[in-house]
């Protein structure tokens, strides 16, 4: 059986300069990026996290995704390992209290020239070739738009009331609390909804457990969507312009309509990987990066996550 893990290349200024923390494992003797396994119930962005913690103990919200790394393990399992980037803010790293343990002895800052020299593992130094791409490109500092599609709702034809009015089933209420742990993973600080309750709904345990308010618009709704007074372009150009991460909730019809506004805000972007970002399963949600420092140098990784839900 394969085994998954995740984990991050976090990254911060100094100086000007860039650096990257590496951690040196005492049981292995080795120096590698902190990462860790999939516990059960788990999503890879919420391994990653959590995993970053625990050795590091540097809070991090996840930037873009630095692909996957595969290798046999020695037991003669399979193992698979997610990477994203992550900026380290100075309030994180002030705040951050490692603790030496039987696995991890210490943590160390250094170059990127140097990291790549020091890890012990070639695969670590693939992962932080993506990196230097980023930054090779001038867009390392990254914000993200997350496009979300609202939970599983009672049917059309099931329910007895205004199309907005459709609430979610037990099922999809279930989705909505599944995705909390994957959304804040990435650090949202700005949460838009549809008016329609389906989507108020979807958002609303991701807006208790991260303490961000909803900014409900009919601008993305369905309805407004089908008879012509949406205003899709309105709210996706805002929320590009404040650099921050965002999700934007809204529906199945409307998605791809979202997705295509913020490519065209990012200065274009191919129309595939478009396309893929905005189709989207109920409760499914796609994580568009785009640069702080360049915003209109285009889309510069697409990501979809999709709730799984054990029956």
């Amino acid at each position: 059986m394969t085994v998954y893990a995740a984990g991050a290349v976090c990254w911060r200024l100094v100086g000007g300069k860039v650096r990257i923390l590496v951690i040196h494992r005492a049981q292995r003797n080795d120096v590698s990026l902190p990462k860790g396994k999939v516990e059960a119930g788990e999503t890879l962005p919420e391994t990653a996290v959590r995993e970053v913690l625990e050795e590091t103990g540097l809070a991090i919200d996840l930037g873009v995704p630095l692909g996957v790394t595969s290798y046999t393990m020695p037991n003669n399992r399979d193992k698979v390992v997610y990477y994203w980037a992550a900026e380290v803010s100075p309030e994180s790293h002030a705040s951050s209290q490692f603790t030496p343990s039987d696995e991890v002895a210490s943590c160390e800052w250094m170059s990127l020239r140097r990291a790549k020299k020091t890890l012990s593992y070639e695969r670590d130094v693939e992962v932080l070739e993506r990196f230097q791409l980023l930054l090779d490109q001038g867009v390392t500092r990254t914000f993200a738009i997350i496009a979300l599609r609202h939970a599983k709702t009672i049917p059309a034809n099931e329910f007895d009331g205004p199309d907005a009015l459709r609430p979610l089933t037990h099922r999809g209420r279930t989705e909505a609390n599944v995705i909390v742990p994957s959304l804040r993973a990435f650090g949202p600080e700005v949460l838009v909804s549809s008016t329609a309750r389906r989507c108020i709904e979807t958002v609303t345990p991701f807006s208790e457990a991260a303490e961000v308010r909803v900014r409900k618009t009919p601008l993305i709704s369905q309805d407004a969507f089908e008879d012509g007074s949406s205003d899709v372009r309105h709210v996706v150009a805002k929320r590009v312009r404040k650099l921050s991460t965002a999700i934007i909730c809204a529906h199945g019809p409307v998605l791809p309509e979202i997705v295509r506004e913020v490519g065209l805000a990012a200065g274009g972007t191919r129309q595939a990987s478009l396309s893929r970002a905005g189709d989207l399963p109920v409760a499914g949600f796609s994580v568009l990066h785009l640069s702080v420092d360049r915003p209109g140098s285009g889309i510069v990784a697409i990501e979809t996550h999709v709730p799984q839900i054990v029956s």
